[in-house]
């Protein structure tokens, strides 16, 4: 049967999960709504870079969306810099009786020990009084960091820690905000960007930490976290704008997850904006980056994914696997029962009705 959806937020990810929604036969796009007044009145499809109309034109009002009572909203909107606002907004559409599958507030993948217990409350309250679902996710924080790890945690017959990686280059990210705002590059290292304030970033990859904490039957007593700056050599351009010499150009950040006196769950970053930036941290497996597992045990593990797309680099890449995670998953998430889900509660989404070639419903990927 198809599934009525509904996309909020046309921003580097919601457009990708735009292009999907559009073409993929299990689902029926009936609304949109954006945030730039520009995109206003356009048509679904001009908003996926598509020059086929669909006839849904973006609005501005998401209460308008919720009212015309599709079965699942996607949600991508901005999260990381208006977090209450994203739970509000998650709020609304389930006390309307409607799922939720997202990229944001990333809080919600596994909020428990990590969002105030009186908001996780209020949300599984709501979404048990109106049978509704929720589940959010992403790729980092998200699948290379949970379902990942998972996976090969359960090969093996002893484990001491389990380290999760991304490893990229981020100079083609086009997103400024997150860039400048949240990470800080381009600015002074005696200026402490959002993300390195005390609590944030053990808040932030909290989720990660705690949710491999339940699946592995552990308990992370500490979150340590620990952080590092390296300026730029010379003043260069960036896809979201300028980094002057002396500024932020590559960080490396750790998040350690104590249980007891061990390392249990280390969730480590390293990102440059050039790649002869700090050849003293991890290297990635590809050009431009990779995300990494590595697991301490019998049998250990080092597993490198390394996503590439024919339409854009690894940056390009790793957001439609994001994307493609959240909306391949909207059919087990219909199916769930009511309150908040994450990757522990869900069904293994395979994938099902993506494939090309012979079996595929029309013979293409998903495709009308």
């Amino acid at each position: 049967m198809t599934i009525s959806v509904a996309l909020v937020g046309t921003g580097n990810a919601g457009r990708l999960a735009l292009t999907q929604l559009i073409d993929d036969y299990r689902f029926e796009l009936v609304g949109v709504c954006v945030n730039n007044p520009d995109k206003v009145g356009v048509d679904a499809g001009i908003l996926a870079g598509s020059d086929s109309a669909t006839g849904v034109l973006a609005v501005d009002d998401l209460g308008a969306i919720v009212e015309r009572s599709p079965d699942v909203i996607v949600y991508c909107a901005m999260g990381d810099t208006r977090p209450i606002d994203a739970f509000n907004d998650i709020l609304m559409i389930v006390s309307a009786g409607i799922d939720v599958v997202g990229s944001a507030p990333g809080g919600l993948q596994y909020p428990w020990g990590v969002m105030p217990d009186k908001a996780i409350a209020k949300l599984e309250k709501t979404a048990h009084d109106n049978n509704a679902s929720v589940f959010i996710t992403g790729v980092d924080p998200g699948f290379a960091n949970d379902l990942i790890p998972f996976v090969f945690a359960g090969t093996c017959q002893r484990i001491e820690q389990i380290r999760c990686m991304e490893i990229a280059d981020y100079a083609t990210y086009d997103g400024a905000e997150v860039m400048f705002d949240v990470m800080g590059f381009g600015k002074p290292l005696d200026e402490t960007p959002m993300l390195f304030l005390p609590g944030i970033l053990g808040l932030a990859w909290g989720t990660t930490m705690r949710l491999l904490a339940a699946g592995l039957g552990i308990t992370i007593d500490n979150v340590i976290e620990h952080h590092e700056s390296e300026p730029a050599p010379e003043e260069f351009e960036i896809a979201a704008g300028v980094v002057e010499k002396g500024t932020r150009a590559a960080v490396r950040f750790e998040i350690i997850g104590m249980s007891g006196e061990r390392e249990a769950v280390v969730i480590e970053h390293v990102t440059r904006l050039r790649d002869d930036l700090r050849p003293d941290w991890a290297r990635p497996s590809q050009p431009g980056g990779c995300y990494r597992v590595e697991i301490v045990g019998e049998p250990s593990y080092r597993v490198d994914i390394m996503p590439t797309s024919a339409k854009g680099d690894h940056n390009h890449a790793a957001i439609v696997a994001a994307l493609g995670r959240i909306v391949n998953a909207i059919p087990a998430v219909h199916d769930a029962p009511a309150g908040i889900r994450t990757t522990l509660d869900l069904p293994l989404v395979t994938g099902n009705g993506v494939f090309v070639g012979a079996g595929a419903p029309t013979g293409e990927v998903g495709l009308r």
